[in-house]
């Protein structure tokens, strides 16, 4: 199976590029300046010359914040150039899978988000997102659109690598404790992502494995209970204590909103594609003993 994946530097694509082998999948990572998902005509043809069995579109804007003063740029990234590529998808004749969000609902929810409930986006990201998830199903029947929530990783700029971070300069971090939602590691996405890839390509007619799929993390925290326990595996592993301050979302303004309720009922990819992501804890560990380890070893990136 040869997956193609755009974007090179993303959480979701560098786990997916690491996990690839170990599922017997070949994976080809296109990005910038050969695949710009800015420039429509550059999609079709670096999309075509891969030669992909089944396209993953991780590439995205996902400057949360930025997106309110840069709403078209979100946009034409996370909107018009995901159905670009899902529209490349079809006429390649393969199938798509587009990497969405948990922002594409309000948050005003009172229990984990199905895949029926109505979207409702309060923050420009959320919208171009959401405006992503419709152009792809508008652009090919033979999509899988799976939204994530709250995704961290050894790679790049995410919450748990900022904690830690943050655990090297402070004694007290202020964190949010009022928002929920389901961290989600991005190995563990892409172990599921391999997974509905080798589903839709080994059974094309199935029409049951297409459409919107929650694909998040088993349980739940805020991100104060993240924080914490990030921090209180990094003690087990020699660090210094941290001490979270649990703050209220009024007390830290940010340009976008932020739904309060990200949860994510992973239900129905668990009966139709036979997906189960972990739970949350367990992969945090994981992941912050790896973050630390490559610390040690002056590998941070």
């Amino acid at each position: 199976m040869r997956i193609v994946v755009t974007g090179r530097e993303g959480q979701v694509a560098r786990a997916l590029v690491e996990r690839a082998a170990g599922a017997g999948a070949m994976l080809v990572a296109v990005g910038r300046p050969e695949l710009d998902l800015e420039r429509p005509e550059t999609i079709g043809p670096a999309l075509a010359a891969a030669r992909p069995d089944v396209i993953v579109n991780a590439a995205a804007y996902t400057a949360v914040d930025l997106a309110e003063s840069a709403e078209a740029t979100a946009l034409a990234v996370n909107g018009a150039g995901a159905g670009e590529v899902a529209a490349a998808a079809s006429r390649l004749g393969v199938p798509v899978i587009q990497i969405s969000t948990d922002y594409v609902f309000d948050g005003g929810l009172g229990r984990p988000y199905r895949e029926d409930d109505a979207t409702g986006p309060i923050s420009a990201y959320g919208r171009s997102k959401l405006a992503g998830e419709q152009a792809v199903a508008a652009a090919t029947p033979d999509h899988a659109i799976l939204r994530t929530a709250w995704v961290y990783s050894p790679f790049g700029r995410n919450f748990v690598r900022t904690m830690l971070r943050l655990g090297t300069e402070r004694s007290e971090v202020g964190v949010v404790a009022d928002q929920i939602g389901s961290p989600t590691s991005a190995l563990d996405i892409a172990d599921a992502v391999l997974a509905v890839a080798r589903n839709l390509v080994e059974r094309p007619d199935d029409a049951a494995l297409r459409g919107i799929f929650h694909m998040a993390a088993q349980g739940e925290a805020s991100w104060a209970e993240v924080a914490e326990a990030a921090f209180a595996d990094a003690k087990a592993a020699g660090r210094k204590p941290v001490q979270v301050k649990r703050i209220a979302t009024s007390d830290y303004p940010t340009p976008a909103r932020r739904p309060a309720n990200s949860r994510l009922d992973g239900a129905r990819l668990a009966s139709i594609h036979g997906v189960s992501l972990p739970h949350w804890r367990g992969s945090l560990t994981t992941c912050v003993a790896r973050l630390l380890t490559d610390e040690r070893a002056g590998q941070g990136s």
